[in-house]
């Protein structure tokens, strides 16, 4: 069997490192404070992402590394280019294949279905520095110091997590109460469930062709945030709640005591017009799919209760 690293264990890391384990490979989990799941063959150990000297020595070995760091969301300007020249530099001592989780944000406001070929137009600052991690893996793939791959999800569901329908909106579902959403209720989105982000990351860590190109996770069609919602109520049993938009007036108030919050306005087309992607290569490539639509809303519901 092979072994991997896996750096970062939030919801995605975790996930893949289970999985692989699953699989009978040799894990290595690393993040700053030493989590990850419980597996005989999953060990965990605490490391500065941004230390390429330390992630250069975990990846010895190594088949593949999975970055699914996910910084704090204000300090992406700060966080990141370390942290990813640091994966670059263990890859290429290594020699390990580098798979990144990455998202949409490059891409900009669409005007159809995104495709992994389509061109990255985003001009804000966090949309230009997940631009700029792509192209520099890919130079480095292309000139032969590295293999690399991307992979890219729309808006994540999942058991317990912290995304635009998690957290904030899943248990008020569940009691009966109504829900406020960031945009407007009734514009299609594409919604990826996280396990399909781990299936198609270590898809791409495992398979050759995948390396050198970029890909979307396999999504199920596109809800609006009101048909999501409903559709949760219904896979729960319960009824169907009210669902309106949030002002953006108060989007602006309380951006300014949480930084999270206050850099919404830049991304706000992604809930006020047809944000949907298009994973057609993914399925024909891979042979992937996406979980059931409801069988996936059925596992989040029963994790919150």
């Amino acid at each position: 069997m092979s072994e991997y690293l896996v750096v970062g264990a939030g919801s995605i890391g975790s996930a893949v490192a289970a999985r692989l384990a699953a699989q009978g490979h040799t894990v290595t989990v690393a993040s700053r404070r030493a989590r990850g799941p419980e597996h005989e063959l999953v060990t965990r150990i605490g490391a500065d992402a941004s230390d390429a000297q330390r992630l250069g020595e975990l990846a010895t070995g190594c088949d593949a590394i999975f970055n699914c760091l996910n910084p704090q969301y204000h300090r992406w300007l700060t966080d990141w280019p370390p942290m990813a020249n640091a994966l670059l530099a263990s890859a290429e001592k290594s020699q390990a294949v580098l798979v990144t989780l990455s998202n949409l944000y490059p891409y900009g406001p669409p005007t159809g279905p995104m495709t992994p070929e389509s061109p990255f137009l985003a001009k804000f600052e966090k949309a230009l520095v997940r631009a700029t991690m792509w192209q520099d893996a890919l130079d480095a793939h292309n000139t032969g110091r590295i293999r690399a791959t991307e992979v890219r999800a729309s808006d994540f569901l999942g058991a317990r997590d912290q995304s635009m329908l998690g957290d904030r909106i899943i248990p008020r579902v569940l009691q009966g109460k109504s829900c406020r959403v960031i945009g407007e209720p009734d514009v299609l989105h594409s919604w990826t469930f996280t396990d399909d982000v781990a299936r198609t990351l270590i898809t791409c860590a495992q398979v050759p062709s995948a390396w050198g190109r970029a890909w979307h996770v396999p999504t199920n069609p596109p809800r609006t945030q009101r048909e999501a919602i409903n559709d949760v109520a219904d896979v729960a049993g319960c009824h169907h709640v009210k669902v309106a938009g949030m002002p953006r007036a108060a989007i602006r108030l309380f951006g300014l005591v949480n930084p999270t919050v206050r850099e919404l306005p830049k991304t706000m087309y992604q809930f006020t017009m047809p944000f949907v992607i298009d994973d057609q290569a993914t399925r024909t490539e891979f042979g992937l799919e996406p979980t059931p639509w409801r069988d996936g809303l059925d596992a989040i519901v029963r994790s919150y209760r």
